[in-house]
């Protein structure tokens, strides 16, 4: 057992990480890890401890269990356009995906939630997408719904049901 938590480590996972980037103009690959730990800690989400498991996480909605891949990007120009979301994994079990959006200090600005079904309905529409699972940020926050964000906290949406 470590002498640290895992919100100290974090915490200092995100300050090393940006001040990397600040320093070499390059990204350090933490922002999967950094995304887990948030979607998990504000969604208040059970987290799936099985390394080789398609789904990084159980959340209930509507009294239903979902199996959520949780997917982050760490956004340091909001004027670039293109953000890509991590390629999913469709050949995978999983219900919904869960995007958490990060500031250049890589701390939760807005999460997203999508189900399944809409991002392979999406995928298979857009012809332009690529075919192995990943679209836009852009594109993404237009088909999920809005869970969170760091100024207004939850959303009401009538979908989520963890709330405090």
């Amino acid at each position: 057992m470590s002498i640290y938590s895992v919100d100290k480590l974090i915490s200092e996972t995100r300050r090393i990480a940006s001040e990397y980037r600040k320093a070499t103009g390059k990204i350090l690959p933490v922002t999967p890890e950094i995304a887990i730990n948030d979607a998990i800690n504000i969604l208040k989400l059970k987290p799936n401890n099985d390394s080789n498991s398609s789904f990084d996480a159980m959340m209930e909605i509507n009294n239903q269990s979902l199996r959520v891949q949780i997917k982050g990007r760490a956004v340091f120009n909001e004027k670039r356009q293109g953000h890509r979301l991590g390629q999913l994994k469709l050949e995978q079990d999983w219900d919904a995906v869960i995007l958490v959006i990060m500031n250049e200090e890589f701390m939760p600005q807005e999460i997203y939630l999508a189900s399944r079904d809409i991002i392979l309905d999406e995928i298979s529409a857009d012809e332009n997408e690529n075919k192995k699972g990943a679209m836009t940020i852009a594109k993404f926050k237009i088909i999920a719904d809005l869970l969170w964000t760091e100024d207004a906290g939850f959303i009401e949406n009538n979908i989520w049901t963890n709330q405090e």
